[in-house]
């Protein structure tokens, strides 16, 4: 096509994709013409609609689209409809892999016992899911136990090359999960997406875009040794979220893409939403076609992904520059072992200045330094057991009877703070825990566990630290969770998994677990120290979320690190260590033993690599991989078109979205008499929105479990129960670390009830139930990045059940903007350089919001006129930005939703 020479190779895929799909409506020639005359400088402003090839989802986010598809049926056919007419039109897989909670760690028999205890939990939702399988057409679930969704895509699903219909054409997908664009690194366009917009692009509705702004960012020579794969991503993703790459696509080109192997490509796609772009990703070439056949992949698919990259210009080039909006470089030797945290990955530390800025941190997570609880005596008689004299994490004792817990006495006083506490365990015996540290060591989530250089790494790092006697703390919840089955099966050719084992790190399964907050609960008597010694306490995971109160609720701090420094954190015991300067102990001979004496070289890894992993381990672990096993094979399958709805049921709930939908959607209105459910801050995450973690007694979910005959230790947790509505509507905005400035120095999922005279304090759930008997709107004020995070449809299904019609925030991150508006919540924007605070809106006010009955009219405003009321009658006005940004997400809006779109576009087609 006569202009695409010039364009990226990203762009160059949605070129293809809008000639192949154009119908002079959705996809017209202005459409091409506008991504062949691509202004690289230019502001995104033409909107395109983009068709997936293919759609994939995890069992979180992916049963809540199975039961909105099942829900849909009963819809269709209440309208007149013929519900068999709803099918996934691409192809759609859903992986079942965050359900699996780390209740078991540690012991040989974790991974079983996990597994078990995963099907007492879920077996109503696996039932609902096998239904959907044969229900049906066009979509697979891939079974628990299996892998993590976006490990299977690159190891399995991803096809690069599409074949449907005899016509070739380049793979693309969405998922129910942001961290879909790991298979950017094979070459494959692909983003997360909400469950409401993966539903839509099922049923054949494309997704609706700006073209956007692509960032080239040039890679150049090559790491040096010691420096793994995370520390380049966790660098990159410094880089890009200060360069700033929201909304925009990442491309990474030059000469040094050849040198960057598969596994570390996909490991950089992963990260995409840390760094804050919708894509990012590399070009197919030798290194791909590599991976494909080192996968398992048939030798035909193989030649037809190479032979099409060639044909249609997709084959990476390194001499050839395409033209970006904008450039950014790394040179890859100038990466140094890093770590991120405590709470967001994009804040980067230096290993190498980790103590020192965990010192800093800490006082951020501590009130105040206090007094030895226990008496002296106790603790020398722990230390003698926890930190012995050769140890280097040996406790010095100040004059004032405060007591110092840290790697090396001759820092000095730093002011850390220090609480030791002494626990007595009949498993670990007795040690003393202090802030600071790490109770949580988990390899864990797609991120690495992909990555046989870091996992091998992490395996030959524990081999030399049992051979050297070195041990994990007592004090650390160790997790090993792999990402397909693969890995177990490359560990065992390398004879590494005793190795791993000494150190604490058994299989407990393959799923997510510690990166998603599955990570189970802290031995009792650690965590019961934890909570009422107020300790502030570290969890080391080598994933890619680190969000505050994500990973256990004990655990205040969190970092994010590879896979072997998972491991020397675990024999560490405390982030208060200095790799370089305090050994992780003793050998047998009584010599110091640092980092650096048992990091395995590039060499000894290569040769592992090269030695245990083959093409035949692939292909064995894939050959049935929707068949599962026995526990899967035997659950009881319903049958029928339409779903049988168990009124019972606490997992698995009829939708409401479409109870008493009328055919034709009725007016917009503009919102009057609106009270503000919630004030928050910046950087306030779809993890502070969506329901996720554990269920706690008391809160309304645990209320209304307990009410419907659920015991607290089958509570399972709120992901879990995704496909039940009113569990989900209790569990939104109910994060403990949810700060409501309604509230004066309150966390959690509270706020003001104005229904009650005076506004006292309540459950987020509970005011939002008076305000909806009472007949009031809601609104949400936020700040900067509102709704950045993962890509979760239940922070946007949750809001809006709760009954808020519009988000007046700041700035907003993509997805979550995007998911509003399918929900039918408007998302409104301060005017620029203005704010809650520069406004002075406290929240008490009363909210009048005009202007919005323009769409209506089939135009967007602008903008729409907000007015607020204070009690003593003041007001403040401004006009907030509207931020439907294309015409497509109008007529989501105008129809209350994107599924309620579909549905009536389905029913005017099959009539």
């Amino acid at each position: 096509m006569p202009g695409t020479e010039k364009l990226p190779y990203s762009l160059k895929v949605l070129a293809e994709n809008l000639l192949r799909t154009e119908d002079g409506a959705n996809v017209t020639k202005e459409h091409i013409e506008a991504i062949a005359n691509w202004d690289p400088t230019a502001e995104p402003s033409v909107e395109i609609q983009f068709t997936p090839a293919r759609v994939v989802m995890q069992d979180f986010t992916g049963v809540p689209c199975v039961v909105d598809l099942a829900t849909m049926r009963e819809a269709v056919a209440a309208l007149g409809g013929d519900p068999e007419k709803v099918n996934p039109l691409a192809p759609a897989e859903l992986v079942i892999d965050h359900s699996v909670i780390l209740d078991f760690f540690g012991r040989p028999d974790a991974f079983e016992r996990n597994v078990e205890l995963e099907y007492q939990r879920n077996g109503e939702r696996y039932q609902f899911l096998r239904w959907g399988q044969t229900a049906f057409k066009d979509f697979k679930v891939v079974p628990p136990g299996t892998g993590i969704v976006h490990q299977v895509n690159i190891e399995y699903l991803a096809r690069v090359t599409m074949v449907r219909d005899g016509v070739a054409y380049p793979d693309t997908c969405v998922g129910t999960d942001s961290h879909t664009t790991m298979v950017n690194g094979l070459g494959v366009l692909g983003w997360g997406v909400g469950g409401i917009e993966a539903e839509a692009a099922m049923l054949g509705q494309p997704v609706s875009m700006l073209i956007p702004r692509v960032v080239g960012f040039k890679l150049t020579r090559e790491i040096r040794p010691g420096v793994t794969a995370t520390d380049v991503v966790l660098t990159v993703t410094e880089m890009l979220r200060k360069h700033g790459v929201v909304g925009k696509f990442v491309e990474f080109y030059g000469e040094g893409v050849a040198q960057v192997p598969l596994a570390n490509r996909a490991t950089l796609g992963n990260m995409s939403p840390e760094f804050g772009s919708t894509a990012a990703i590399f070009p197919i070439d030798a290194e791909t076609i590599n991976y494909l056949r080192l996968t398992g992949r048939s030798e035909e698919q193989i030649a037809l992904v190479e032979a099409y990259a060639k044909e249609q210009g997709l084959w990476h080039d390194p001499a050839h520059e395409p033209a970006y909006s904008e450039y950014i470089e790394l040179d890859l030797s100038t990466v140094v072992p890093s770590i991120a945290g405590p709470k967001r990955p994009q804040d980067r530390i230096a290993l190498a200045d980790a103590k020192t800025a965990f010192r800093k941190d800490i006082h951020n997570y501590v009130e105040k330094p206090v007094e030895n609880p226990v008496p002296h005596t106790q603790l020398d008689e722990a230390v003698e057991e926890s930190f012995p004299a050769s140890d280097p994490a040996a406790l010095s004792f100040a004059d004032d009877g405060a007591v110092d817990v840290r790697p090396s006495a001759a820092n000095g006083a730093q002011g850390r703070p220090s609480n030791p506490v002494l626990v007595k365990s009949a498993e670990r015996g007795e040690f003393v825990l202090d802030h600071g540290a790490v109770v949580v060591a988990g390899i864990t989530s797609c991120t690495n566990t992909s990555n046989p250089e870091v996992m091998l790494g992490a395996a030959l790092l524990a081999k030399k630290a049992v051979e050297k006697g070195l041990s994990t703390k007592p004090w650390v919840k160790t997790n090993m969770a792999p990402g397909s089955q693969v890995v177990s099966d490359y560990y065992t050719k390398a004879g590494l998994w005793p190795y791993l084992e000494k150190l604490g790190y058994y299989l407990g399964g393959y799923g997510c677990t510690t990166c998603i907050g599955n990570t189970g609960p802290l031995p009792e008597e650690i965590s019961k120290a934890i909570n009422d010694n107020d300790l502030s306490v570290v969890a080391v995971l080598s994933g890619n979320r680190n969000f505050e109160g994500r990973i256990s609720p004990d655990v205040k701090m969190n970092y994010l690190a590879s896979p072997p420094l998972v491991i020397a954190y675990g024999i560490a015991g405390t982030m208060d260590f200095d790799f370089e300067n305090d050994p992780l102990g003793k050998d047998p001979q009584g010599n110091d033993v640092f980092l650096r004496d048992i990091w395995p070289s590039q060499e000894e890894i290569a040769e592992v690599i090269n030695s245990s992993i083959t093409r035949e381990m692939f292909a064995e672990s894939y050959a049935d991989v929707f068949k599962g096993d026995e526990r899967w094979q035997n659950l009881p399958t319903p049958s029928g078109s339409t779903f049988s709805w168990d009124p019972k049921s606490t997992y698995v709930r009829k939708a409401p979205y479409f109870d008493g939908m009328p055919a034709e959607p009725e007016p917009v209105t503009d919102i009057k008499g609106a009270r503000v459910l919630a004030l928050l801050g910046d950087s306030v995450t779809t993890d502070h929105i969506s329901p996720a973690g554990s269920i706690k007694r008391g809160t309304p979910a645990a209320q209304y479990l307990e009410a419907n005959g659920v015991e607290p230790k089958d509570f399972n947790s709120l992901g879990s129960r995704r496909g039940n509505h009113e569990v989900m509507i209790r569990g939104t905005f109910a994060n403990i670390r949810l700060r409501n400035l309604l509230l004066d120095n309150v966390s959690g999922g509270y706020t003001r009830d104005f229904t009650q005279e005076g506004g006292p304090q309540a459950f987020i759930y509970d005011a939002a139930e008076n305000y909806k008997k009472a007949g009031i709107p809601l609104v949400v004020i936020g700040g900067k990045e509102y709704g950045s995070g993962s890509s979760r449809d239940w922070a946007a299904k949750g809001t809006r059940l709760l009954g808020v019609r519009a988000v007046i925030a700041e700035s907003f991150e993509r997805i979550h903007r995007s998911n509003l508006i399918g929900m039918g919540v408007i998302p409104l924007q301060f005017p620029a350089g203005e704010s809650a605070a520069s406004l002075k809106l406290d929240g008490t006010e009363v909210y009048d919001i005009t202007g919005i009955e323009e769409l209506n009219k089939g135009v967007t405003p602008r903008t729409v006129h907000v007015t607020a009321t204070k009690a003593d009658g003041s007001k403040v006005e401004f006009d907030a930005v509207v931020r439907i940004d294309t015409p497509g997400e109008a007529d989501y809006y105008r129809n209350g939703g994107i599924l309620q779109y579909v549905l009536r576009n389905m029913l005017k087609a099959s009539k």
